[in-house]
């Protein structure tokens, strides 16, 4: 359902005319759904003629032939599909019956249309174990790249405390990534194909830090190597919602980040002078606490994806989903959990709040009680 305060499509334009005349590079489309707007067709063909690379990130429901084919032929590049593993965990996940095989389709089409395609998996306690059956269903479906993210206690996810991902588990789903990556580099090195041709995988902002596999897991095959380094929001990054709110990155809370709307700045003036789009800027390792503020990369990571940090503990400078973090620990015979505090409000794209709490480590076979995930 639209909102009834967004956008009209002659103040799209302008938006897209602004961001042309920045030198905007890329601009990617995202939803609820994109392609259900009237005017997605323009809309791409006016960024793609103002030399933007356009693409689009979609749960895939709905998305035929005949429309990846026009959005092609507008001047669209590439589509990213979500693909959150084997049908029970993404229809769970989705809570939409049938929409696993709706989003499989919907890369089909894309890929017979000529666009590049694309795909990104949430992993979360649903699907973490299922990493390699998911790589190859998206291979075989003709994906290059495969993003994978971390579930954040936001919107649904929120009130499912049970669904988030155990910050000791990114040490299997790290090291697991790692495997796949290298399993389909040997198999492409060996068919001789080239390093574009390849299946890569690829860590999203809230995944990895500073493991054994970090660079293997950010750097496209045969190029330059790749390792985190902090957040992008507000540097090379901003949202802009569907009523002209604008943020850092589209994937901040929207409350406690807005750095002012289309409809009253421009763009440039929100950029250059919002506070709300300057943290990333302007912060300094001031802002760390826990086992972030010691660490020995916090000047570099500053606590790693602040959208994941704000939506877990509600305040960014501390990040438990941390490869390096939980290794350290171990090492210790330590890890953590986190546990629910503070329920969501119960509006669209809400948070609650988390704790982290410690607990000697133990062995991952052994079974575990999630009920430990509320207080």
């Amino acid at each position: 359902m639209a909102r009834p305060d967004e956008l009209t499509f002659d103040e799209i334009l302008d938006t897209a005319a602004q961001l042309i005349r920045l030198g905007t590079r890329e601009v990617t489309l995202i939803g609820g759904e994109a392609y259900l707007h009237p005017n997605l067709v323009d809309v791409v063909r006016f960024l793609s003629t103002g030399g933007i690379r356009v693409t689009m990130q979609t749960g895939g429901r709905g998305f035929t032939l005949a429309m990846a084919k026009e959005l092609k032929a507008a001047g669209m590049s590439a589509i990213g599909v979500s693909v959150d593993g084997p049908p029970d965990a993404h229809n769970t996940l989705r809570n939409a019956p049938g929409s696993q095989q709706a989003a499989l389709q919907a890369l089909d089409n894309a890929r017979q249309a000529g666009l590049i395609i694309t795909a990104n998996s949430q992993v979360n306690e649903l699907n973490a174990g299922l990493l390699k059956e998911t790589a190859a269903v998206l291979k075989e479906h003709g994906v290059r790249i495969w993003r994978c993210q971390m579930t954040v206690p936001m919107g649904r996810a929120a009130d499912r405390p049970e669904w988030i991902l155990r910050p000791w588990r990114m040490l299997q789903v790290i090291d697991t990534l790692a495997e796949i990556q290298v399993y389909y580099a040997e198999q492409a090195n060996a068919a001789g194909q080239k390093s574009n041709e390849m299946f890569n995988v690829l860590i999203s902002n809230n995944l990895g830090y500073y493991g054994p596999h970090e660079v293997l897991l950010r750097s496209n095959p045969g190029g330059n190597a790749r390792w985190w380094q902090g957040c992008q929001a507000g540097t090379f990054t901003l949202g802009i919602e569907s009523d002209g709110t604008i943020k850092a990155c589209p994937s901040l809370p929207t409350a406690p980040y807005v750095g002012g709307n289309v409809r009253d700045l421009s763009i440039e003036e929100i950029w250059e002078n919002a506070p709300e789009l300057q943290f990333v800027r302007s912060r300094t390792t001031q802002e760390l606490w826990g086992f972030c503020k010691s660490c020995e990369y916090a000047e570099t990571c500053m606590a790693g994806c602040s959208f994941t940090t704000h939506c877990t503990l509600g305040k960014r400078g501390n990040n438990p989903f941390c490869y390096h973090r939980a290794h350290t620990l171990k090492q210790q015979g330590k890890r953590e959990t986190i546990v629910r505090v503070e329920r969501a409000a119960g509006d669209p794209y809400d948070f609650g709040r988390f704790e982290i709490r410690e607990e000697a480590w133990v062995d991952p076979a052994e079974p575990v009680d999630r009920k430990q995930a509320d207080t």
